[in-house]
This record gives structure tokens, sequence and C-alpha cells, in this order.
């Protein structure tokens, strides 16, 4: 019998704290006081350890203040126990009372139940509910997706889930199934589930550590063009006229990740607000033809026109058969979305507005993006001494 008497400290215990909504919810949970725990998997360079405490270090930089660390513990989602070694294992069940579960695979394609997305989203939330269900843990806040909704159309209820609906891809299939297994787990007490838009960078400083989905866009176009020499001497390019099968007015539900985070902190750390589900996404979407209009703005490209949904080509140019080939595994990305109840987030934060995502916001996120070359590495650790010369200036 596994004893689960808990500590006086009450922790949070978090998944996929290195993905970029991960690293946010560090950061404002550290600043809300918010004890946590973080399973992480070592990476090839550095430790589980290393890689916390490089993310912990480049927000202390950026704000200029300590901040308090999580516990980590080296663990594996896909593994049984988490991966995780023996006394990592009796701390949690000693010191966790609360799970949060944020890791998941974001991939769009699949082979078949054992590969992406169906590995991590399905079998890593199977492990994560048996872990907490051993060690006692019965407050759950599940990070799912408002795509759950698959190919609806009208008003998506929070209260909704699998009404027989189909889907655009693995991922949101996926997701469905995980949330599914977390709401029949009898052993919780306490269920939060947030349900975020498409999550892009920061509304402020325009930082992602992801480039998934809008960024796959920007990417294709900005390589394509740089590639293929057909800038001109003006660095714009219109020559070579692509056609987009799109109305234009198809909406999507992009939120930045500090919004999404400030909110998650919030609720997180409100227990009166536990319980409930979130759908994390803004009052107003935006449109396709916005986000090709800030597309095309940063990569300098001003040739493409959105001819309609419905619109079949008979031929394609070279350039456009080599954009959709590369683009086609996000068909199912630029559909448009059903409009989302998010009155439980609006009263539940109503101080915490999401920021516009105009074309404004969409050039700059883009612009960001081809300033990092779609990459991002943390940086080192600072050694003990290094950080007190720093501290000292």
């Amino acid at each position: 019998m596994i004893n689960t008497a808990k500590s006086e400290t009450n922790y949070l215990l978090m998944t996929g704290a290195t993905g970029l909504l991960g690293r946010y919810l560090m950061k404002d949970l550290a600043i809300a006081n918010v004890p946590l725990a973080v399973v992480v998997r070592p990476s090839r360079r550095l430790s589980a350890e290393s890689r916390i405490e490089s993310i912990m270090e480049s927000w202390e930089d950026q704000l200029n203040r300590p901040l308090m660390r999580p516990v980590v513990l080296a663990g594996e989602l896909c593994e049984d126990s988490l991966g995780m070694e023996p006394n990592d294992i009796r701390w949690a069940i000693e010191n966790c009372t609360g799970m949060i579960h944020n890791a998941a695979s974001l991939s769009f394609v699949s082979t078949g139940p054992e590969a992406e997305p169906y590995r991590s989203n399905v079998g890593g939330t199977k492990n994560v509910l048996q872990f907490c269900q051993e060690a006692g843990i019965r407050e759950f806040h599940h990070v799912s997706t408002a795509y759950v909704c698959g190919l609806r159309n009208g008003t998506v209820l929070p209260s909704e889930l699998d009404v027989g609906q189909e889907f655009g891809n693995p991922y949101e299939e996926s997701k469905v199934m995980a949330e599914k297994m977390v709401r029949g787990s009898d052993f919780i007490d306490s269920l939060t589930v947030y349900r975020p838009g498409i999550i892009v960078g920061d509304s402020k400083n325009g930082f992602t550590n992801t480039f998934h989905g809008f960024y796959a866009a920007v990417q294709l176009i900005h390589t394509i063009l740089r590639n293929q020499d057909l800038v001109g001497e003006t660095g714009f390019s219109d020559v070579y006229p692509t056609r987009i099968n799109l109305d234009g007015t198809e909406s999507k539900n992009l939120v930045p990740v500090d919004w999404v985070s400030a909110v998650m902190a919030h609720i997180l750390s409100h227990d009166k607000l536990h319980g409930d589900t979130y759908h994390l996404t803004p009052r107003n979407a935006v449109e396709t033809r916005t986000i090709n209009a800030a597309l095309c703005a940063s990569c300098r490209f001003y040739g493409s026109t959105l001819t309609g949904a419905d619109t079949h080509f008979e031929e394609h140019t070279e350039l456009e058969e080599f954009f959709y080939e590369h683009i086609r595994v996000y068909n199912s990305y630029w559909r448009n979305d059903p409009t989302f109840d998010s009155t439980n987030t609006q009263k539940a934060a109503p101080h915490l507005l999401c920021p516009h995502m105009d074309y404004k916001m969409l050039k700059f996120l883009a612009d960001q993006a081809i300033k990092m070359n779609f990459t991002f590495r943390e940086k080192p650790v600072m050694q003990k001494a290094d950080r007190a010369v720093v501290n000292a200036q």
C-alpha cells in the first residue's frame, strides 16, 4: 500500500513545462506564489534541471526580479509512473495535491494509434491519470483545446465534448479522446478544463519557441521567396501570382500565449474558480483575409489572391504546386471556426482582456518569427559565480 499522506505545502505538479505555454505558466505561477513541481524530460544536451533553470533565468533577466523555482522531477510522459525515479515518485506523493496536465503533441498527421499525436495525447494522458490515482492527487487541471469541436458549426458550449462531430485531423480526435478519458476518471474530486484557441506568440515581444500553423505559413512563404530568388531588387515580390482557395471571411481564434497563461494562472490560484470548463478564445476572431495580408506584408510578397474556398484549379503554377504540397498538412487549420462560448472565462477573469489579433499584431508576430529565423534554442545555464557577478552589477 502506497502512503499518500501529504505535506503541509501543497504543490501543483505540471507536465509540458518546457513548451510555449508551460514556460509562461511557470513564470506566472511563480509570481502568484503557487508552489509548483514539473515533470521534465532531459534533452540530449541538458539535464531536466538545466532545461528549467535556463527558462527561469531568462524570465529573471526579462523581469529584472528573482523568481521562485519549481521542483524539477526528471521523467517521461509516455512511461509508467511518468518515468520518474523512486525518490521523485515518493516526493510527488507526499507533496503534490494537484496536477496540471499541459503536455501534448501538436502533430496534425499520424501513421496510426500507436504513433503521434495519439501516443502523447492519449497514451500520455492515461499515464498521467494512473499516476495521479496511485499518488492520491485528486485535483486535476487539464489543458485541452477549443478544437475538440472538430468540424462543427454554430456555437460550441464548454459543456459539450463528443456530440458525434467529425474531425479535421488526428490532433483534434486525440484531444477529444484525452478529454473524455479525464472526464471519465472517477477518482478526481475537482476537474478544471482549459480549452485555448490557436496559441501564437507573446503579444508584447512576439516571442515563441514553436512554429506551427500560423508560423508554418509564414516560414513557407518566406523560404520559397528567398530560396528561389523570387524577390526583386526592391525587396518585394509580386511577379509570381499565387491563388489561395479561401474566401477570406473564414474566422480563426488566434490567442497570444501571454494572455492564455495569465488567465490560467488566475484561475489556478483561485480555488473558487476551479471545477469549470473554460474556452480561452478571443471575443472577436480574425478573418483569413487579415491573416493573409499580414503574412504577405511580413514576407514582402504581394502576389497572392484569395479566390474562394470552392475554387477548383485545372492547373497550378510551379510555385502554387510547391506551396500547396508543403502546406497540405495544415489544410484543416484554415477552415471557418465555429463560435466558442467564452462566458465562463469572461466571468472568471473580466480584468484580463484578450489582445486583439488584428493586422498590426499578426504582422508583428510574423516579423518576430522571421527575425528568429524560425528557430529557438535555450541559452546555456549560467554558473552560480556568473549569476553573482550579474546580480552585483
